[in-house]
């Protein structure tokens, strides 16, 4: 059993920055990545980024790359997301998941939260 809870989300101006976190509570430790997806209503949940656990590796859809860092903060079991230079664009629901491999696909990861709002005003 898995538990991921996100926080972090809100109300945030263009050019702002958001710092998403997701902190994961598991029985037996089958955890190998977690990631991070969005999803607007009518529309499918779009990748934002992945890491490994142990923090190696990193991924990132293009639309994020370059203003966004994915990370984990060990002491806290807690993967964060730090969003820059944030636009209208970015405005969705963040899903945390967790899975077994880093990858951008959602149907790899078992597990989700159940999402934090994020809204950018122009």
């Amino acid at each position: 059993q898995v538990q991921l809870t996100e926080s972090g989300g809100g109300l945030v101006q263009a050019g702002g920055s958001l710092r998403l976190s997701c902190t994961r509570k598991e029985e037996s430790f089958t955890t190998s990545a977690m990631a991070w997806f969005r999803q607007t209503p009518g529309h499918d949940r779009e990748f934002v980024a992945a890491i490994s656990w142990s923090g190696e590796t990193t991924e990132y859809a293009d639309s994020v790359k370059g203003r966004s860092t994915i990370s984990r903060d060990r002491s806290k079991d807690t993967i964060i997301l730090q969003m820059n230079n944030l636009t209208p664009e970015d405005t969705a629901k963040y899903y945390c998941a967790q899975g077994l491999t880093v990858s951008n696909m959602d149907f790899t990861y078992k597990n989700w939260g159940q999402g934090t709002q994020v809204i950018v005003s122009s």
